[in-house]
């Protein structure tokens, strides 16, 4: 069927553990749970792949997502004095079969303030930025009636949706290039029963440690004020902060890519986002200095395609059964000499002692108060950060994998 979404760069979700994030926000609304089954309802209608599964297409190695018409997205109601966290922990450790459970599972809990949601989402519904225009959308239906446009999600098909100049240069497209034909070498294939058998002994087995911080109107402005005064943004300087207390030089940082890819429709979910490793070697113990540094790097990179979408290039180049063997070969028992070598030299799931932020910027809201960004935990990582500024206070949610 030529109408069918496909995974391409989502891909490399598919057979990965933990990708998997979330969003909690206090929504100033009288709780009721009507209200809630009806607003997630609304959001459904209007988002094609929230009342989707994943499906392996017959005959080939095509993945898609599949619309099932009376798919419906869990809402589980819980106490007041319920704990977010230990639902998120719950969620994390049973494992997500995409081809059977629906990419969105909702926990809502009466709060002082009125309705407080956790949203947690797989990776193959949205990014993050997709995740917090979803919370938007439920609250705003929620508090005040306002329903979302419907749009039919266009997701990234090739590189000729990426920007002119995005295809990898010579020396990476040799190394996929040559871990494709070792792959087809091999001659064999991760099956999805074989993944979800892997990522429940791999989740067994997390030991993931979750901490909030907190900024509030007053530290914030100070924060911007000091960035402005400096030339550098609040992001900058978050990436020198995570460079100096967690003695690193390269962190990798997350870039929302809506406005420069060529298919991406307003208000639609999937996966439009790059993410690029931020390297400097200067040591300094000065934030400003440092973030100076990085503001230059990262200039650096997003004025060059090649570099900005490069992670995002590689996944359209690979064998996207390779892609399916990644974590597996290098965290599990799967033996391939390809899957291997791309998942430790080059997705780091090897070491796994990678730094990553993931800044979902700041917000207005007149029915949202606060809300906290929980990022993914991705193989890669040792800590990551998600932050997330809904009407001046600051929330980063700071986990840890050990």
């Amino acid at each position: 069927m030529s109408d069918r979404k496909y995974l391409h760069t989502e891909r490399a979700h598919y057979m990965c553990p933990n990708m998997h994030f979330g969003i909690v926000a206090e929504i100033g609304a009288e709780f009721d749970e009507n209200r809630i089954i009806k607003s997630i309802d609304v959001l459904r209608s209007a988002h094609p792949l929230m009342r989707s599964l994943i499906a392996k297409e017959q005959g080939s190695s095509g993945i898609y997502y599949e619309e099932q018409s009376e798919l419906e997205i869990p809402v589980t109601i819980k106490k007041v004095n319920d704990n977010w966290q230990t639902d998120y922990e719950a969620v994390s450790s049973a494992g997500w079969n995409v081809q059977k459970e629906a990419l969105l599972k909702v926990f809502v809990y009466p709060s002082e303030s009125g309705t407080r949601v956790l949203f947690i989402t797989h990776h193959l519904l949205c990014d993050g930025r997709g995740l917090l225009q979803l919370v938007r959308e439920f609250a705003d239906y929620y508090a005040n009636d306002v329903k979302p446009q419907p749009v039919d999600e266009k997701l990234m098909e090739s590189l000729n949706d990426l920007p002119d100049g995005s295809n990898l240069g010579f020396i990476s497209k040799l190394l996929i290039k040559d871990a494709n034909k070792k792959w087809r070498k091999e001659g064999h294939k991760v099956s999805y029963e074989e993944y979800l058998k892997f990522e429940r002994d791999h989740d067994s087995k997390q030991d993931i440690k979750r901490k909030i911080m907190n900024i509030d109107e007053e530290e914030l402005d100070t924060l911007l004020d000091l960035c402005r005064e400096n030339g550098v943004s609040l992001n900058d300087y978050l990436v020198a902060k995570m460079m100096i207390d967690e003695s690193t030089d390269r962190v990798v940082i997350a870039s929302d890519i809506r406005n420069k890819i060529k298919n991406y429709k307003e208000g639609a979910l999937g996966n439009y986002a790059t993410a690029f490793g931020v390297v400097v070697k200067k040591k300094s113990s000065e934030i400003i200095e440092l973030a100076k540094a990085v503001d230059h790097e990262v200039g650096s990179i997003i004025s060059k395609p090649d570099k900005e979408m490069l992670v995002l290039s590689c996944y359209f180049n690979m064998d996207p059964e390779l892609l399916d063997a990644i974590a597996i070969s290098t965290l599990g028992n799967f033996e391939s000499k390809a899957g291997r070598f791309v998942g430790s030299k080059m997705f780091g799931y090897e070491k796994r002692d990678g730094h990553c932020i993931t800044n979902l910027g700041r917000v207005e809201s007149s029915v949202i108060s606060e809300a906290i960004f929980i990022p993914p935990a991705s193989p890669a990582n040792r800590k990551a950060w998600g932050v997330l500024t809904i009407n001046k206070k600051m929330r980063i949610c700071s986990i840890h994998s050990r």
